[in-house]
């Protein structure tokens, strides 16, 4: 009876310590309801929208019913209408369109002959969960107009239409192609943002923190001296991703390996300056990898690693446009499968130099001023 008064008190004793600190209670229950929200609203392969470009070169009333169809569906919106599959490339390339429907010019002379008539849906691939389900629901859709064909021409057998399916930057519609050239940016994240939270947060718990606020260097300089080191290892282990994914896992490269470091480049620096903030708020080092484990999910979650940007709800979208995961994994991603060059994921460094160049100099500030 007496061990298990003693092991009441210590048990007592613990949780007390824990929460005592107003910052701990607010860790224990504030991060695991938003992660909950962030699982239930972002995490899901649900396709609600699927942005398509038409190519209707036939303009013929078959044609017109078979567009008809797609829109009812609810699920796709036809965001242009277009005379050629080379605009309609674009579109898909520039991300503006998941889906080309392309019509031929003898779809209905076809349809009226009796033959088979195709119609070509070209997928953007790059993540081939959201392809294959929307190639999916397009087959639907197809059905439905072949069986309403067959049922106005009296229940005989209507020429078919045949959907001939294009997926474009992953042919095979293989999941790894999606994950694996994301996993260059992201792995290579968590091991930077670990890294620099704990940089200063040692040092300040060792005590060594304040002899290097007292030496010759300045704020700037111990900034860049602490985001040096922790940019040439995140480069370092996205070269070991790469090379897993290029030789191991055989996903071809199309796009220029120097065009993926300066990529990379401009996304560790972002990356960094993260963690160097949360190290210069951080009283010790637990204080540090909380903080970092506390954020690390939702920027997960946000970044389109597994779940589309697009397939999340608007206010989720805007909160993406803070969290350099997701166009560190955007630009890799285009450059790897779809052979973009820097000046085509350009857009994506804008919010990444923005972050950099709000992280790094409150990082220095924060250095200055010891807030802890």
């Amino acid at each position: 009876m007496d061990i298990l008064l003693r092991i009441a008190a210590l048990v007592v004793k613990e949780l007390r310590v824990v929460l005592k600190d107003p910052a701990n209670r607010i860790v224990l229950v504030v991060p695991v309801v938003v992660q909950s929200l962030l699982f239930g609203y972002a995490a899901t392969f649900d396709l609600v929208r699927v942005p398509y470009a038409l190519v209707d070169r036939s303009h013929s009333v078959a044609s017109a019913e078979l567009t008809a169809r797609i829109g009812a569906s609810g699920l796709f919106e036809r965001v242009v209408d277009t005379a050629s599959e080379s605009a309609a490339a674009d579109l898909v390339y520039r991300g503006r369109v998941m889906m080309v429907v392309s019509i031929p010019p003898d779809f209905e002379p076809r349809l009226l002959r009796g033959e088979t008539a195709p119609v070509q849906v070209v997928l953007d691939a790059r993540n081939s969960t959201t392809a294959g389900t929307a190639s999916a629901y397009m087959q639907q859709v197809v059905a439905r107009f072949n069986a309403a064909r067959a049922q106005a021409a009296g229940g005989s057998s209507a020429p078919p239409v045949e959907v001939q399916v294009r997926a474009w930057f992953n042919p095979e519609l293989e999941t790894r192609w999606n994950i694996l050239p994301a996993l260059i940016a992201s792995l290579s994240m968590l091991q930077t943002l670990v890294l620099t939270a704990l940089s200063v947060a040692r040092e300040r718990e060792q005590g060594t923190f304040d002899q290097l606020l007292v030496t010759p260097l300045s704020p700037f300089e111990i900034l860049v001296g602490k985001a040096v080191a922790p940019v040439l290892i995140g480069l370092t282990q996205s070269t070991l991703i790469l090379l897993v994914t290029r030789f191991w896992f055989g996903i071809p490269m199309a796009g220029s390996p120097g065009a993926i470091y300066a990529s990379l480049l401009v996304f560790t620096i972002a990356s960094v300056g993260i963690g160097l903030s949360i190290s210069a708020v951080s009283a010790n080092m637990q204080q540090a990898m909380l903080n970092t484990f506390v954020i690390v999910m939702p920027l997960m979650l946000l970044s389109g690693l597994s779940t589309p940007v697009q397939t999340m709800p608007r206010v989720l979208q805007i909160a993406t446009y803070v969290n350099p995961l997701r166009f560190g994994i955007d630009s890799v991603r285009r450059i790897y499968l779809e052979g973009a060059g820097l000046s085509t994921v350009a857009p994506d460094f804008i919010p990444l130099l923005a972050i950099a160049a709000v992280t790094l100099p409150l990082a220095a500030w924060l250095f200055r001023n010891r807030l802890v």
